[in-house]
């Protein structure tokens, strides 16, 4: 069988091949970056949960590199979900680089123009793909971008299987600025950085248009095929991708046997946005229940389910180990838009949508997020740690009207900064109308609008 398989095999990788060449490339709305998309000499992992553009990004570095000068020739993208692939092994994933060769042999090796950008979708449904992409790496003029919708398989497991030779990429639903260029809500013209693009920015956020934007992003979320859907069509389509997640990343990648329960913990972290969590008090509500399911058991769905980035875990500041494992965590759905599918309490929840908004950009803009709880009993809801080194303390409230209110957050920030006295502190909040009157010097009082559209720093891919 497998003399006749191979053969069929390499004839449908050539397909594929030509298929890349000869078809235009998608339309798409580009994703705003912040650092590098690759490293010389490391595949790139895109990893991010499943929907989220993934694959639209992988056109969208292909046309990068056409603009640049190559030809598609040089961009071959090949998926791995293509039913006919059944079967396939490394071995198999070698014949690729003699295929192209032989279709493509204006830009093979020697040539002037021979630097190919290999983009593989899905490639971990190939037993031994790694060896195969270590390979091109180490002996092809190639630059090789992967992705996955599992964060077990592309960040831990390439690291490992890879040996130190994978740089990861995070892509999540649309950010509130990519939601609005899809909608062809155009931003201020002129340069990307700078003081004058920045003044245009927050001067077109203070208008309530934009507000009005934020307002019906936080609720339909950031999903690209979700965008300008009807609520039923919608939320129809949001619980699909969360059934597909679970049923797929989880039950099926980890044999979880007690589906009912995970269904029940999936209700609750997506329902419930921002809340402390703990395994331990959850695991007592299902047995007054009279839902059997073990503690343990719990954790590890819980770590499934953030390996799929359906859920996004925020661990309690602290420099005992210990204490961070006792203490709640905070539990946030991957995309504002999940909030309302699940919550069943009626509430509009825009403080919740938007502190979970929060969190995804700067998980987005890459940092390490905690929360803080002060001897004082404040909190702090986030505590970002950035890939320089520096660190934000971050206070979202969606209506700081209320001068008790605005009291109550500028407290934790000050108890905050008393405990990272060189954070730079940040208050963010839906409308400028709701902005404190008066704010400390050292807090930096802004809308969400000014914040979400403000440019990332130049980075190079």
């Amino acid at each position: 069988m497998a003399e006749t398989s191979s053969p069929r095999l390499t004839r449908i990788l050539g397909e594929q091949l030509a298929e890349s060449v000869r078809t235009p490339l998608p339309a798409h709305t580009a994703r705003r970056t912040f650092g590098r998309v690759r490293l010389p000499g490391k595949a790139t992992a895109i990893v991010g949960m499943r929907r989220a553009g993934k694959t639209t990004f992988l056109h969208q570095i292909r046309r990068e590199r056409i603009e640049r000068g190559a030809s598609l020739e040089q961009t071959p993208y090949l998926s791995f979900e293509d039913e006919r692939l059944a079967g396939l092994d490394a071995s198999h994933l070698g014949a690729l680089v003699n295929e192209r060769h032989r279709r493509f042999p204006a830009s093979s090796p020697g040539t002037a123009e021979d630097v190919v950008t290999w983009c593989f979708d899905e490639i971990q449904v190939v037993p031994g793909w790694e060896r195969f992409v270590r390979r091109l790496i180490d002996t092809e003029r190639a630059e090789v971008f992967v992705t996955g919708s599992s964060a077990a398989l592309l960040s831990r497991e390439i690291a490992t299987s890879l040996r130190g030779r994978a740089w990861q990429v995070l892509i999540h639903p649309f950010s509130f600025e990519e939601a609005l260029r899809h909608r062809e809500r155009t931003l201020p013209e002129g340069p990307r950085s700078g003081p004058g693009a920045a003044a245009a920015r927050v001067a077109d956020a203070r208008g309530p248009r934009r507000e009005r934007a934020l307002l019906d992003w936080l609720e339909a979320g950031g999903f690209p095929e979700v965008q300008g859907l009807d609520a039923a069509t919608r939320r129809r389509l949001l619980r699909d991708y969360v059934d597909v997640a679970m049923l797929r990343d989880v039950v099926e990648r980890h044999d979880v046997r007690n589906v009912a329960g995970l269904r029940r913990l999936v209700r609750h972290l997506l329902g419930n946005a921002g809340s402390r969590f703990s395994v331990e008090k959850f695991h007592r509500a299902l047995r007054s229940q009279g839902i059997a399911i073990a503690r343990d058991t719990l954790h590890q769905l819980l770590s499934w389910l953030e390996d799929c980035f359906l859920v996004r875990i925020v661990w309690m500041e602290s420099t005992s180990e210990r204490q961070r494992m006792v203490n709640p965590r905070k539990a946030y759905p991957v995309d504002p838009g999940l909030i309302p599918v699940f919550d069943r309490t009626g509430r509009a929840n825009i403080g919740h949508a938007l502190e979970t908004a929060v969190l995804v950009e700067l998980e987005r803009r890459g940092f390490e997020v905690t929360y803080l709880r002060t001897p004082e009993g404040c909190e702090v809801d986030f505590v970002a740690r950035a890939p320089d080194g520096g660190m934000e303390l971050v206070q979202v409230c969606a209506d700081l009207s209320d001068p008790a209110t605005a009291a109550r957050e500028l407290r934790a920030l000050a108890a905050g900064g008393a405990r990272f006295p060189r954070a730079r502190k940040r208050l963010l909040t839906l409308t400028r109308d709701g902005l404190p009157a008066e704010a400390p010097a050292d807090v930096e009082a802004e809308t969400a609008c000014e914040w979400l559209l403000a440019p990332p720093p130049p980075s190079s891919s």
